[in-house]
């Protein structure tokens, strides 16, 4: 007869822990984890080593390379194993090479060429998983795996005898170029390759270029085209002027070394490569940070400055900004290498818009703009429209910008006296010019500098700024009434004021006698009053509020 087992387990009450044996236990317990966790990450470790002492010790156990390989390519899985399995595989494969087991001999049986082969296929296996590694998310593996494929790079050239210069062009090497310039490689390792590998060695510096413009041709893309700008941008300008570029990665070889350390190859590659990048789609952005870096970073890489000529002219007829940033570019050419551009300061001139004395790029515009006119040869009439225009512009620009025009004019007028003549210049009936006033000759609308009538003008603009609300400069402008003593201001003492700076000087000074804001108290502000004496307040008389 079947019967009811009863669970004594169930009815058996729970012994109740102490609350210090409690936390003892969980401490045990944590500890446990972590010794396993310790041990198994020690095990994998002797494991993996363990692997790779005994594929060197014996071909019994080349087999086991597949197992090491395996680790490696499950890399988003096994993580810090796939590391270390990658630096082991490394190691293996540098000492197959460097004892001559994965190179074919004329007189080697079957049996050893297709243990040759196997290795070879391995090899060129593990270099795939590798490079999947360089552009894997983690910037830690793809420091490691760059670190591996160029370690590699250097043994094949060595115990392979790669001499031709397609090893470069179309082998790992090209790969590892086309995935440093994608987007998938982290900024820091993209860094790490400049400064590691291309800013060092010549040869790698100049296939590099090679593998870089090869790979344009076939991915023009946007996020491709700033990392070739940002690698191309940290490359040390004065390479370009150096004759001695025999250092070296790879083992020196005639074929290679013609190219790579000659300073002629080095440029002309440098200059093809900007020349793509130059006819391709750019970007605003990308355009400006060229325009940027031209002069100092780009041209000396030029062998014929002149291919520049119609990136620069149209960057500098698009206006605005972009004209701006191609200013020093083209003045450069111009300069330099007796570039004809005719129109430059009829462009120059039209940059003198009301924005310009409020722009951020301010600074940066007179400084182009005091390099540009420093010349003592430029005809008056030029010059004189210069200075007329942005004595106008002066007008409606803010305290900031005033206390730069001022000073520069200044130093134009000292520097073409021939101007002078606009600030002596007095008006020949003054009783007229009392009841009626004068036109001025100049015309702010004329675009032809040398027809402005600039010359035939004064500059009235300045003796009104001296009445400016603003005392500093009021008391700057005063300069040009005063007699011409001062060489010469340095516009660096002006060009960077701010409202900010500005207010805190007058913040700053010591009152001597405090201000009457007001003589009498006001009875009525928004309505009339009749009583008063004294007249309404200007409020009243322009608005009626009741």
């Amino acid at each position: 007869m079947s019967g009811v087992i009863s669970d004594t387990s169930a009815t058996k009450k729970r012994k109740r822990l102490d609350p210090g044996q409690a936390t003892d236990n969980t401490r045990n317990g944590k500890t446990r984890k972590t010794e396993k966790s310790a041990l198994s990450s020690a095990s994998l470790g002797e494991e993996i080593l363990l692997l790779e002492s005994q594929i060197l010790e014996s071909r019994r156990h080349y087999n086991k390379i597949t197992t090491l390989q395996a680790y490696c390519q499950d890399h988003a899985a096994q993580g810090e194993r796939s590391l270390t399995a990658a630096v082991a595989l490394c190691r293996v494969f540098c000492r197959l090479m460097a004892l001559g087991n994965m190179s074919k001999s004329r007189q080697a049986s079957d049996n050893e060429t297709m243990i040759v082969q196997w290795l070879r296929t391995q090899y060129e296996s593990y270099k795939v998983t590798l490079l999947d590694l360089l552009a894997a998310a983690d910037p830690g593996m793809q420091s490691t795996a760059l670190t591996l494929l160029m370690r590699l790079l250097k043994e094949e050239f060595e115990f392979f005898n790669l001499v031709s210069e397609n090893n470069w062009r179309e082998g790992t090497f090209a790969s590892l170029v086309s995935i440093v310039a994608g987007s998938s490689v982290a900024d820091v390792v993209r860094e790490e390759f400049v400064e590691k590998y291309l800013q060092p060695y010549g040869d790698v510096r100049y296939y590099g270029m090679v593998c870089f413009s090869d790979s344009y041709d076939y991915t023009p893309l946007e996020v491709v085209t700033d990392n070739i700008i940002f690698i191309l941008s940290t490359f040390d300008p004065d390479l370009a002027s150096k004759s001695n570029l025999d250092s070296f990665y790879m083992s020196e070889n005639r074929q290679t070394k013609n190219k790579s350390s000659n300073l002629a190859m080095h440029r002309k590659q440098a200059q093809e490569l900007w020349l793509k990048i130059l006819k391709s789609d750019l970007t605003k952005s990308q355009r400006k940070s060229i325009l940027n870096m031209m002069a100092h970073q780009i041209a000396p890489w030029f062998n014929r400055l002149e291919f520049l000529m119609d990136f620069l002219t149209d960057s500098f007829d698009a206006g605005g900004s972009m004209s701006l940033a191609a200013l020093s570019g083209l003045f450069h050419l111009m300069q330099e290498k007796n570039l004809d551009y005719p129109q430059f300061y009829h462009k120059l001139y039209s940059l003198l818009s009301p924005e310009i004395l409020h722009s951020k790029h301010r600074s940066r515009f007179f400084r182009l703009l005091d390099t540009f006119l420093a010349s003592t040869h430029l005809p008056a009439a030029l010059v004189a429209s210069f200075i007329k225009r942005l004595a106008r512009l002066a007008l409606n620009a803010p305290p900031s910008g005033i206390v730069v025009v001022i000073p520069w004019i200044y130093n134009l007028l000292r520097n073409h006296p021939t101007c002078t003549f606009m600030i002596h210049r007095k008006p020949e009936y003054s009783a007229a010019l009392t009841a009626e006033g004068m036109d001025d000759p100049f015309d702010m609308k004329e675009r032809d500098l040398m027809e402005t009538k600039a010359i035939e003008s004064s500059l009235w603009e300045i003796h009104t700024l001296q009445s400016h609300y603003h005392p500093n400069v009021a008391t700057i402008a005063k300069i040009i009434s005063a007699p011409f003593t001062k060489h010469a201001y340095n516009l660096e003492d002006f060009l960077d004021h701010t409202y900010l700076q500005m207010l805190g000087t007058e913040l700053s000074k010591e009152i001597k006698k405090s201000p009457v804001v007001e003589y009498d108290i006001p009875k009525k502000i928004f309505f009339q009053n009749p009583d008063a004496p004294e007249k309404d307040s200007l409020l009243v008389r322009l608005w009626d509020f009741s």
